[in-house]
């Protein structure tokens, strides 16, 4: 099972004032029991795939030219756009930057399929684009599995027993 899971359960219409109508697609992403959502137009997903095809063998995208107010062609693309997603994943051993960008997901920028996490190789442009950084990076958890050399789980299990049971006394 792969460590990252997309579906896209809906679609909805946009109007604009601006231009003809278009259709957003919602993306549901789940990467280590971590959920988020986003939502692509069809041109992102084209925009995608061309760019794929530059690094790997994407497979095929469904067909740009429909007739976007048929709720029955919408939900046939709807599913094909979901396929497609599922069908990179499935095929590529290390998920391209292009691709986990798409889905916003920034911190694994080479995130194998057989690990639960990548490693942080990056570049100060990219840093500086993330929200939040990360402290510490762990490839397994510390905790629920600890080694003879970890210590990390004792320094928790400590301090909360410390903290429960005599919270009046001040660290050395």
């Amino acid at each position: 099972m792969p460590p990252i899971r997309v579906s896209i359960p809906s679609f909805r219409s946009e109007i604009s004032s601006l231009e003809k109508g278009y259709t957003v697609f919602k993306i549901d992403v789940l990467m280590n029991g971590r959920q988020h959502a986003i939502e692509k137009r069809y041109s992102e997903f084209h925009a995608l795939h061309k760019m794929l095809k530059k690094s790997i063998k994407p497979p095929e995208v469904p067909s740009k030219h429909v007739r976007n107010w048929v709720p029955k062609v919408l939900e046939q693309r709807r599913h094909g756009l979901e396929l497609y997603l599922q069908t990179i994943i499935m095929e590529n051993e290390v998920l391209p930057k292009i691709f986990l960008d798409f889905l916003n997901i920034r911190h694994f920028p080479s995130v194998p399929k057989t690990e639960s996490c990548g490693s942080f190789e990056t570049d100060s442009d990219e840093l500086s684009k993330l929200t939040h950084q990360p402290v510490m990076l762990y490839l397994r958890d510390p905790y629920l599995f600890p080694t003879a050399h970890d210590t990390f789980a004792n320094v928790v299990s400590e301090g909360v027993i410390h903290g429960v049971f005599y919270p009046d006394l001040q660290p050395r």
